[in-house]
C-alpha cells in the first residue's frame, strides 16, 4: 500500500508545530520555586540574607551568593545539603527550619494515595534547591 502524497507534508508540518510548541514552553525551575517559597522569606529573593523576616532573627544570615567563594571557589554541596535537610543538626537549637521533615510531611499530604519513595522525594527537592543556590553564586 502506497502512502498518500498529501499525508507526508501534513505530518512534517504537524511535527514541526509540536516541536516549536515544546521548545516555546517555559521550563519550570523547581529549585527556584523551592527557594522562593521556603527560603526567600529569610534569605531574600536574591539570597543575600535580607528577607522580610531576617531582622527578626537573632543572627545575621549569611550571603548565600558567596558560599562557593567562602569555600575556595567550590560550592559546598554536602555541607549545604546537611544544613537544609536538618536531620544531622547536632546539639542545641537551630533557627533554620528542618526542611527534610517539612518535605516529608509535604510528600505525605500531596501524595497520600500514590506509591512513592519518601526519601527520594526529599532528596529531589533539596538537590533542586542546591542546583539553584549554585546558580546564585557570584563569579
Amino acid at each position: 500500500m502506497r502512502p498518500h502524497p498529501f499525508l507526508s507534508p501534513v505530518l512534517v508540518c504537524a511535527m514541526g508545530v509540536l516541536t516549536a510548541t515544546a521548545i516555546a514552553q517555559p521550563r519550570v525551575d523547581i529549585g527556584k520555586r523551592e527557594f522562593e517559597t521556603k527560603c526567600a522569606v529569610c534569605h531574600g529573593t536574591d539570597g543575600r540574607g535580607l528577607g522580610p523576616y531576617a531582622e527578626q532573627l537573632k543572627r545575621t544570615l549569611p550571603d548565600l551568593t558567596t558560599m562557593a567563594a567562602r569555600n575556595g571557589g567550590v560550592f559546598p554541596v554536602t555541607q549545604t545539603y546537611v544544613m537544609i535537610e536538618g536531620a544531622g543538626g547536632g546539639h542545641g537549637t537551630r533557627e533554620m527550619p528542618v526542611w527534610g521533615l517539612a518535605y516529608t510531611i509535604q510528600a505525605a499530604e500531596e501524595l497520600p494515595d500514590l506509591p512513592y519513595n519518601q526519601a527520594m522525594f526529599v532528596r529531589t527537592r533539596i538537590m533542586a534547591l542546591l542546583e539553584y543556590l549554585n546558580k546564585l553564586q557570584v563569579k
